[in-house]
């Protein structure tokens, strides 16, 4: 067989020490893939696959990207969970000698991305790193486009549930763990089957207690250190020591950006599972995976990405501690009281970029120097909110005017450095301000002024020579020369240099000339350099103020959530809630944050709740579907949840006992990755509910036993209400919504269960959902009724009725038609009854109902029953 040529033997070498990631080769003004590379590339990308000479007879299949739009087809491959190592060219091509030498200067992961155009600016991107040994783990989550590092400890039998439920809680695009999380089945699972991230299993030598220790105290110092001592971590060190590792392996240089490690519990946070946060549609709605139609969305009047950021993260992990929790609702009232205070901040904010990202790129010499001047421009707005905080008087808004810097030293810093409109990359240089280097100055000046420097040297030579022929010319045998004419030769002085002899004239140069000629003929090169030089020693003072800027940042993004928290709760007329930690929910003219924003026209009928751990502890709710009770008990879960975050609500008055959990079981569907029917999902999120929640928790609990057999499902259901209603075994605050109206029984057996059902008004056939809910239980679930309003057949419905009423009597079901009845009209048949009913549907139609006086809808009545007759 051939040799392979020797650009493609490059290729191999490099490709050899990153086998797992998909190498985007430096070929000129393209990046290359070539073999499997190319193949997976032109199949994900859409990339037409060549070929390419390689020294053997067949040709290797290739294709490739532009290297100037590269981000967006490498950011399609990161989100698809592929990494991508970024090999570059090292030296001019023109200049080298043989191949030119390349090298990899990034491996570009799903958790290490830092590019704005492949991050979503209003939501973190985290890696996770786990260290598991026995019943014991250590994990940490990091997102590098912020330099936030969260670190917990998880331990006990329930290791795979607190291991579960922390994924759950950041939800990482990637995690990298040892070998011993394999042997955790329950773990492994769920990150195959509902996290999408990219999973990296670390060597074994990362994790040796000595190298991990010593590798997180060069890192973040004693303090560091000291913070994992005084929790008793000892596996957290291995977990953030390969994390450490990691991100090294994949060229990310910059990693000082790291700062602090802060450390939590599980018991600092309500305990919020994926199932959870999908039902309450909390970041997102179920029916379309959006954000519009959930509560971020209703709450999100954020005007900055660190901010819609935070509160994200506010919304997925509410806080447990009442103390924390009213410092933040003082914040809130604080904003919504002071209205034209809040609005000028806004306005301030709405100026403010992405701070957190921009210091990360700046960091790890990333950033251009365009978005040192994004920086700047951000910069210039901090003092005036630093001066609208000064009038504040709840302590957390204090706390935020204490945290901001007005850091208006950097900002000079980087205006006096920096010109007002530089290039995006540091290649094309031309974004150092003029007067800010003497040097840098003097050669632009030679570039953009080397004729009058010419002009001004020969003037002077003619002066000193008396020569006034003399002339400066120019060619790229020689370069700059001096011409004088034959006649003029004895007048040349005795430094002239003879370089060439002409017929008529002689040519000569001088010290002075070569030196302005050097100057000149490199001057571009130099100013490049000056410009490289003076950029860096920006990034340097930058970088070294990222403690101070990353502290405001924090207090900005917080401001920023406060103030979108109290324009929300402005508009929408929410009230503060009294949030402590006695077992008490009460809400008086409670609404659903997420309805009444998506139906602006339509009255929301308010409703209230009172639940304890006492005569209260569970209600039973019955109704027909699309009554409501879905909707009542989401709207109480979001509610605790809005007020646990510190976040006014949406009722007149609201009196919230701290919920270390919001549990959901509502609708279900089959999984068909693991076998499992829609019955046993529904079990299975059961029985995890029962056996992780507390006395402390909040239950929601729909139509359990629904997915099999009536008798059945009514048994298990009944079975769940004994259970949770058992205070030695359960004991949690509940919402039990149930079609089996039988049910309603068990209020007699327990004095800690109430009944209550969606108020129906039925008139005939026809029912009205009152959207009310009201004491006792309901007496029908009007199953065929609501089968007719959703637009079955009246023959159906009817036959249905037949049905209802032999059942109910104890008789056997007759076949349908089996009995001979007075003939019908083919119901096929237009009539004269269904043509006026079109006429009066016609005219229902026209009518705007919101115009019409309570005297012209009575006439209006006469009017339709008179056309019917």
């Amino acid at each position: 067989m051939a040799p392979l040529s020797p650009m493609m033997q490059q290729y191999f070498k490099v490709k050899n020490e990153h086998k797992d990631q998909i190498l985007f080769y430096r070929l000129g003004d393209f990046y290359e893939m070539f073999y499997d590379d190319a193949k997976i590339a032109s199949k994900e990308l859409e990339l037409t696959l060549t070929g390419r000479d390689c020294g053997q007879e067949e040709r290797a299949p290739m294709c490739g990207v532009p290297y100037h739009s590269c981000e967006g087809y490498i950011a399609k491959l990161v989100k698809k969970g592929y990494k991508v190592a970024i090999c570059e060219q090292m030296e001019n091509p023109a200049e080298a000698k043989g191949v030119v030498k390349r090298e990899v200067i990034r491996v570009i992961t799903p958790g290490t991305v830092i590019e704005n155009s492949m991050l979503d600016e209003a939501r973190n991107n985290y890696i996770a790193s786990v260290c598991v040994e026995e019943e014991k783990a250590g994990i940490c989550f990091c997102d590098i486009s912020t330099g936030e590092l969260r670190a917990t400890e998880a331990f006990g039998r329930d290791l795979d549930d607190r291991l579960t439920d922390e994924l759950s809680r950041f939800v990482p695009s990637e995690i990298i763990f040892n070998d011993e999380l394999l042997a955790h089945k329950q773990v492994t699972s769920f990150i195959k089957n509902r996290l999408s991230a990219a999973v990296n299993l670390m060597d074994a030598e990362l994790y040796e207690s000595e190298s991990a220790e010593k590798s997180v105290r060069e890192h973040f110092g004693d303090k560091g250190a000291a913070l994992l001592e005084e929790h008793g971590a000892t596996l957290l060190p291995k977990a953030i020591a390969a994390l450490i590792s990691y991100l090294a392996s994949t060229h990310m240089s910059g990693l000082e950006r790291l700062r602090e490690i802060s450390y939590y519990t599980e018991n600092m946070y309500m305990n919020l599972d994926i199932a959870a946060k999908r039902n309450l549609e909390l970041c997102e709605s179920m029916a379309r995976h959006e954000k519009k139609g959930s509560l971020l969305w209703v709450l999100d009047k954020t005007s900055t990405a660190m901010g819609k950021r935070m509160l994200r993260s506010y919304i997925e992990q509410p806080l447990v501690n009442a103390a924390i929790i009213s410092r933040r609702l003082g914040a809130v009232e604080e904003l919504v009281n002071v209205s034209i205070l809040r609005s000028q901040i806004m306005e301030e904010l709405s100026r403010v970029f992405d701070i957190e990202r921009i210091m990360t790129r700046i960091v790890y010499g990333s950033a251009g120097p365009r978005e040192y001047k994004v920086l700047e421009s951000t910069l210039r707005h901090i003092p005036q909110i630093k001066v609208l905080l000064g009038s504040v008087r709840s302590d957390e808004l204090k706390v935020i005017a204490d945290d901001t810097d007005s850091l208006e030293d950097v900002a000079d810093r980087i205006g006096r450095t920096l010109c007002e409109e530089p290039p995006a990359l540091v290649k094309d240089g031309g974004y150092i301000s003029d007067g800010f280097d003497s040097e840098l100055d003097e050669l632009r000046g030679l570039i953009t002024h080397t004729k009058e420097y010419i002009a001004a040297i020969e003037q002077k030579e003619k002066e000193r020579t008396g020569i006034k022929g003399l002339k400066i010319g120019y060619n790229r045998v020689f370069g700059y020369y001096i011409e004088v004419s034959r006649l003029n030769s004895a007048l040349v002085p005795d430094d002239y240099i003879r370089k060439q002899t002409l017929a008529n004239n002689e040519r000569y140069i001088t010290q002075e000339l070569k030196e302005l000629e050097e100057k000149i003929l490199t001057a571009g090169k130099k100013v490049l350099l000056i410009e490289q030089r003076l950029f860096g020693e920006l990034r340097q003072d930058v970088s070294a103020q990222l403690a101070r800027i990353q502290q405001t940042a924090g207090a900005v993004a917080r401001l920023d959530v406060y103030c979108s928290l109290a324009q929300v709760a402005a508009v929408g007329g929410y009230c503060c809630p009294v949030v402590d930690n006695s077992d008490k929910l009460i809400i008086k003219d409670g609404r659903h944050p997420v309805v009444e924003t998506m139906l602006p026209d339509t009255p929301f009928v308010a409703n209230d709740v009172e639940l304890d751990n006492g005569s209260r502890q569970i209600a039973v709710i019955t109704g027909p579907n699309m009554a409501g009770k879905s909707t009542y008990m989401r709207q109480v879960a979001l509610i605790t949840l809005m007020a646990q975050i510190g976040s006014f609500v949406p009722a007149s008055s609201a009196h919230i006992g701290i919920v270390d959990g919001i549990y959901t079981r509502v609708g279900a569907s089959d999984d068909l990755s693991t076998g499992r029917s829609t019955f046993m999902v529904e079990m299975s999120e059961v029985a995890d509910i029962l056996k992780n929640c507390t006395p402390k928790s909040l239950l929601i609990l729909d139509e359990i036993g629904r997915g099999t057999s009536t008798f059945d499902g009514m048994s298990i259901a009944r079975a769940v209400i004994e259970y949770i209603a058992n205070r030695r075994k359960c004991g949690a605050k509940t919402l039990f919504a149930t079609h089996y109206h039988q049910l309603t029984e068990i209020e007699q057996s327990f004095d800690n269960v109430k009944n209550f059902n969606i108020a129906v008004k039925k008139r005939g056939d026809d029912i009205v959902f009152l959207r009310r809910i009201v004491p006792g239980g309901a007496d029908d679930s009007y199953g065929i009724e609501v089968s007719k309003l959703a637009g079955i057949p009246d023959s159906i419905i009817k036959r249905a009725h037949e049905i209802l009423q032999q059942l109910e009597e104890g008789q056997a079901v007759s076949p349908g038609g089996a009995q001979k009845k007075k003939a019908q009209p083919d119901e096929y048949q237009m009539t004269l009854a269904a043509s006026m009913g079109s006429e009066v549907e016609e005219k229902l139609r026209s009518l705007d109902l919101n115009t019409l006086t309570p005297l012209e809808a009575l006439n209006l009545l006469y009017q339709l029953k008179a056309m019917i007759k």
